[in-house]
């Protein structure tokens, strides 16, 4: 079953204007499925530098002028190259056909921005836009279900299919977003598998990983502390490696789209932390899969935890596809009290407790309110929809 996805139209938009575009975002999330069918409809070609013969058609377009190369090419209207990161000298060869104003439209598709971004940002500087495709919304998904209806407002649904929707986020929260993960009837499998060599293989192959043991134990104790404010030197200490190399994993696995930071939120650094960082997963089932728990009961032991990272992560999406309008930070005073998730932009200003059932405001929502003359809503189960649906 093929999902629409919420940034089509925005990629549509993109591919009528004059800038070559960056789609990017982790393996599998559906970035090829999403550009084939513009291909096909635009009397394009898509490149696979994943496949030796494609990456071959592509230098060799390369050696000859760039009407010469788009002639080669079957002067296609798009030109997609996906994985585009297999071919260091990319970004030099786009930017010279872009800068001879060929009439093609160039689209690169990475699944890590670890050298893509490196290696196209500065030849396209000002010659680029960039779109991150993470995996599957909540909206997308609920969009599929045979109960569901789009007029109804969040209330609505809750009132009238209140049962489907609550086993449809404990099933999101165990097994995400990734497109597969939503449609195989083998979800375990796929995402054991996902999550042991192809999610990491842009890391691992970076060169800048010694250990693809250590960088698998540090995802599991990430995992274990997703939502968590996360201590680099225990890290550090529980690995046995140095704090910089730690530092430097984080980043890979960041730019990598396998983790997201969010950082404190302070205007006083006196009495609020300012420093610390939280650190979730963007999609829960990965993060489910390291710790081999697939449980989707109520009672499983990190059920407000999990909660968190899932709420946050679709958040954290919803942000990424409008691109990037707002900063999400936590809050927390020096003494204790803290709020899950605020989101401040131009315009927005809001803060949020996130809880699997416990409606109750808690002293860090009431600290932060007094502080700031915002209130805090609690975000539960039964209400998750006013956020991120």
């Amino acid at each position: 079953m093929l999902i629409e996805r919420t940034i089509r139209d925005r990629l549509l938009e993109l591919l009528r204007g004059n800038k070559v575009v960056l789609l990017l975002g982790p393996r599998q999330v559906g970035k090829t499925t999403l550009v084939e069918p513009l291909i096909r409809d635009r009397n394009g070609l898509l490149l696979n530098c994943d496949i030796s013969v494609d990456r071959a058609r592509l230098l060799a377009a390369a050696s000859l002028s760039p009407n010469e190369a788009l002639q080669f090419l079957g002067n296609p209207s798009v030109l997609a190259i996906d994985e585009a990161q297999n071919v260091p000298e990319v970004g030099r060869i786009v930017k010279g056909w872009y800068d001879s104003r060929v009439a093609t439209k160039i689209i690169l598709l990475g699944s890590s921005s670890l050298d893509l971004l490196d290696r196209t940002t500065e030849p396209l500087t000002g010659r680029n836009e960039k779109l991150f495709l993470p995996p599957l919304t909540f909206n997308e998904v609920l969009s599929t279900q045979s109960w569901f209806a789009s007029q109804l407002s969040s209330a609505r649904l809750h009132k009238q299919f209140g049962e489907q929707l609550h086993t449809l986020i404990l099933r999101q929260m165990v097994f995400g977003s990734y497109p597969e993960a939503t449609s195989t009837d083998d979800k375990e499998r796929y995402l054991l598998n996902l999550s042991a060599d192809y999610l990491l293989r842009d890391v691992l192959q970076n060169g800048l990983v010694r250990s693809p043991k250590t960088i698998r134990d540090l995802l599991t104790m990430l995992a274990h502390q997703a939502g968590s404010e996360v201590s680099v030197n225990e890290l550090s200490n529980q690995l046995n490696i140095a704090r910089q190399t730690v530092e430097s994993y984080l980043d890979l696995l960041e730019r990598s789209y396998v983790i997201f930071r969010l950082r404190a939120f302070s205007t006083n650094q006196r009495k609020e932390i300012s420093k610390s960082t939280k650190i979730f997963f963007w999609d829960t089932g990965i993060r489910n899969a390291l710790l081999k728990e697939f449980s989707t009961s109520e009672q499983r032991s990190d059920i407000g935890s999990l909660f968190e990272n899932w709420v946050v992560a679709e958040v954290a999406k919803a942000n990424a596809l409008n691109g990037d309008r707002n900063s999400l930070y936590f809050w927390r005073r020096t003494e204790g009290p803290e709020v899950d998730l605020v989101i401040k932009g131009t315009d927005r200003f809001e803060a949020y407790e996130i809880k699997w059932s416990n409606a109750r405001n808690t002293t860090g929502s009431k600290s932060f309110s007094h502080t700031y003359d915002i209130p805090v809503e609690v975000i539960t189960k039964d209400g998750v929809l006013n956020l991120v649906g």
